[in-house]
């Protein structure tokens, strides 16, 4: 299952909107045929493992990271692939979440004989690889993950000259691999006017879809002579509202810029609406690298899922600098919003992320009991 797991994440990044998944075909304790899935091959794992195998399939075990489909999409019931090869056991490591299948392959193995066993220990590892698929699949939305670079004290920006990093270039090139993984990236205008950034993916890595680079801008004021608008290649949309003037928003389409309306209340965009469209276009992930504002319309609108934070041994102090979240902030103490699941990361000498869940499912008041 170990290596199952190491060829499934070879696929991290390359499979949107499918899940990665691995599988090796093992047979009198002799592994026998691999397999990962990628967008671009088509072929899911279980198939390009059997393949491999050939006729030393048949009697063997199939170790997968992800329940075996049941039905035809792209490709024919891995479920039917398996047993026509005539294997004789299956080990998955967790449930496909996928309503389409969710214990139907797994229900359609055992009716043909063969014996199927869900290996509990690797659970947590295969969740967590295909976390952002299992979360759509569970919420019908994409998982949202706001990802900041903060001095230790909190800080994003100082109140004047923002010339420099806060990190390191070791702790950007991490974002870089985070940014691969995402199928989406979205940030405010004012950043956009800030920083002229393009928030492009770096890696150099394959992806199966183009980064889609999003922009929260009420007013259209993006200028076409920036960066996000000269790159853009079907892969920008900016957000704004139906009182845009008009001109602005043709002048960017014209640009090859895509925008959608999205009303919210005080003549702001609607969050939410972005991420329902999203959803509709099947994209599993949001990152959302932005200013204090739109990072504290995202938190405290609990439309956040996770917060990435990577920490510098910097402090810059003052009242004007700018903090991670900024907006009208809690009120109380008692009224925080709570985190869980929290982990922290080594990155580079003095410098560390700290990885964490909102805790949605819990009285947001810490003093609840």
């Amino acid at each position: 299952m170990q290596e199952a797991l190491r060829l499934a994440r070879l696929g991290k990044g390359k499979t949107s909107p499918n899940p990665a998944v691995g599988a090796v075909v093992a047979s009198k304790g002799v592994v026998v045929g691999r397999g990962f899935h990628t967008w671009a091959n088509v072929k899911h794992a279980e198939v390009a493992a059997l393949e491999e195998a050939g006729d030393a399939a048949r009697g063997a075990t199939v170790y997968v990271t992800l329940e075996p489909c049941s039905h035809q999409g792209r490709t024919g019931s891995c479920a039917e692939s398996l047993i026509a090869a005539g294997v004789s056991r299956v080990v998955a490591a967790m449930e496909d979440p996928n309503p389409r299948v969710c214990g139907a392959g797994f229900r359609k193995l055992r009716e043909a004989g063969v014996e199927v066993a869900i290996e509990e220990a690797a659970r947590k590892e295969a969740e967590r690889l295909n976390e952002a698929y299992a979360h759509y699949m569970r919420s019908g939305l994409p998982l949202v993950t706001v990802k900041a670079a903060l001095t230790l004290d909190g800080k994003i920006a100082a109140p004047q000259d923002n010339i420099g990093w806060i990190t390191s270039e070791v702790a950007r090139a991490n974002v870089q691999l985070v940014r691969h993984e995402s199928d989406s990236i979205l940030t405010g205008i004012g950043t956009v006017l800030e920083d002229d950034c393009l928030l492009t993916d770096r890696s150099g890595l394959e992806r199966s879809r183009p980064l889609l680079r999003i922009v929260l801008d009420s007013q259209l004021r993006l200028p076409l002579k920036s960066k996000m608008v000269a790159s853009a290649r079907g892969d920008v949309l900016v957000v704004g509202t139906s009182a845009a003037p008009v001109e602005r928003k043709r002048a960017l389409e014209e640009h090859g810029v895509e925008v959608m309306l999205a009303d919210g209340t005080q003549g702001r965009t609607d969050a939410r609406l972005v991420l329902e469209e999203l959803a509709r276009r099947r994209y599993l992930s949001l990152m959302v690298e932005a200013g204090a504002l739109v990072n504290w319309t995202f938190l405290d609108g609990m439309l956040a899922d996770k917060v990435l934070f990577y920490y510098a041994p910097k402090i810059l102090g003052g009242l004007k600098s700018l903090p991670v979240a900024g907006g009208a902030g809690r009120q109380r103490r008692l009224d925080a919003i709570l985190l869980d699941r929290l982990e922290l990361h080594t990155i580079s000498t003095n410098e560390f992320a700290v990885e964490a869940y909102l805790a949605k499912g819990a009285r947001q008041s810490a003093g609840a009991r």
